[in-house]
């Protein structure tokens, strides 16, 4: 079996850079930077006026807080030398990146080191971004901040070395890659799983919103909700073609299949749309869209043009049908983390043991290839492991933070808004005061004394 994916790139053996995969790299990073703010108007838009600017916050939030943990030492936990059992990287071996500096990189890649670091920590941080989603209206930024630090550390850091390490040489990775032969091309257990199994366990602890179950939510600006579906649609490209670490033809294959994925998610969510609601809607349109990128992700790599867009079409469909079982169960996932993340990157982990050909670049045959039920297995219990530790440990966490500060805004500031509330400002600005001279002063004394700032 030939698996091409996120393998590890070491410095202990030096081999020439081609300044073509680097380019490709370097644009590839800047796209996955963008998919952060395309995130934030997309989940901005989604929620209501009052909330807009804290759900951009945590965001950006994340942005700047895994940036700087991520090379503290999270990139080292994830892909330094295993510990044992293929569970955790070594925390000291790159703590703080320095010794990728003048480093190249080996083991057949062609790109700097230190670039991969900084690759894989932008994934890092919109997997952060996305378990904001589920707890949108009612967290505390403070609270939130802390839960993601810790949960970067303990909870993605581990995931990324199981799935993304490959053992090279002396160096040796994590468990699902290298013991159990788990295919996950860019993230569909790391990034899609993770985020939305985390997600869930976040909604549980807080709870639900004020009026959930009875009042409509809806989003406040699908302007906002379509531009950041395209900057997200955009950013992917980055997100999976970069992830073959080549400008090559495996980067062509996954470009071709990122595209074609993403148009059938979103056909497919707006005909069951159609079909059953007598409307095709512009947030069925967007969220079908990311739902076949969801999808894609893991399975990028190892299917034809053809299996990419029934993997689209079946995850818009299914992810369609999953955002509604929220009331069913009644937790509170806002944003449709768990519906379209949880839910889809299911999908896609698991259909590539169906779907998969070898004639892609990671050289898998799924079932319906003549591949056996075998790499189904390896797909399930990877898929299946992500969920497990995600949930449990990213309920542990949110619980302590709980404990030890409070994550729930109280709910007479939540009716009010949080963006007042604990960021002293407002998404729009449309009845300003009269005679008002300056731009950062006028909202400072809003606040009644005593009332909460975080």
């Amino acid at each position: 079996m030939t698996v091409l994916s996120l393998s590890v790139l070491s410095v202990d053996a030096v081999s020439a850079l081609d300044t073509g995969d680097t380019a490709w790299l370097l644009t590839a990073s800047a796209l996955v930077l963008l998919m952060a703010p395309g995130l934030a108007l997309f989940y901005g838009g989604m929620v209501r006026s009052k909330s807009v600017l804290n759900m951009m916050m945590m965001t950006f939030g994340s942005l700047a807080a895994i940036a700087i943990l991520w090379t503290l030492v999270g990139y080292s936990l994830a892909f330094g030398d295993d510990l044992g059992a293929g569970l955790l990287g070594d925390p000291r071996q790159y703590a703080g990146l320095g010794q990728l500096m003048s480093a190249t990189a080996n083991g057949g890649s062609t790109v700097p080191v230190i670039l991969f670091a900084v690759f894989q920590g932008l994934f890092c941080v919109i997997t952060g971004a996305l378990v904001s989603g589920a707890i949108a209206d009612r967290a505390r930024f403070g609270a939130w901040m802390v839960f993601v630090s810790v949960w970067t550390l303990v909870v993605y850091a581990p995931v990324a070395h199981w799935v993304f390490d490959f053992s090279r040489g002396d160096h040796t990775g994590g468990w699902l890659a290298n013991r159990v032969g788990l295919v996950d091309f860019a993230g569909g257990t790391a990034v899609e799983i993770c985020s939305g199994a985390s997600g869930l366990a976040l909604a549980l602890v807080l709870g639900h919103r004020v009026g959930f179950g009875r009042e409509a939510m809806r989003p406040h600006n699908l302007t906002l909700v379509m531009l950041g579906a395209g900057l997200l649609w955009f950013g992917w490209f980055g997100f999976n073609a970069g992830s073959a670490l080549g400008a090559n033809q495996a980067a062509a294959v996954v470009f071709t299949t990122t595209l074609l994925a993403g148009a059938a998610g979103s056909l497919g969510w707006i005909l069951l749309e159609r079909l059953r609601d007598g409307h095709a809607t512009s947030l069925g349109a967007a969220s079908g869209m990311v739902a076949g990128l969801v999808a894609i992700t893991p399975s990028c790599g190892s299917l034809s043009p053809l299996g990419s867009v029934a993997m689209g079409a079946v995850a818009g469909i299914v992810c369609a049908l999953a955002v509604g079982l929220k009331y069913r169960f009644g937790y509170d996932d806002s944003l449709d983390v768990v519906g379209v993340h949880l839910v889809g990157g299911v999908v896609g982990t698991v259909g590539i043991g169906l779907l998969a050909t070898a004639a892609a670049p990671t050289g898998v045959d799924g079932l319906f290839y003549g591949g056996g039920l075998d790499q189904l297995g390896r797909q399930l219990l990877g898929g299946g492991a992500v969920l497990a530790y995600a949930f449990v440990m990213s309920g542990i966490i949110g619980i302590i933070v709980d404990r030890l500060m409070g994550f729930r805004i109280d709910e007479e500031h939540e009716i009010t808004g949080i963006d007042l509330v604990v960021h002293a400002e407002t998404a729009y600005d449309l009845h300003a005061t009269a005679g008002a001279r300056s731009s950062g002063t006028g909202l400072l004394n809003i606040h009644a004394p005593g009332e909460d700032h975080r």
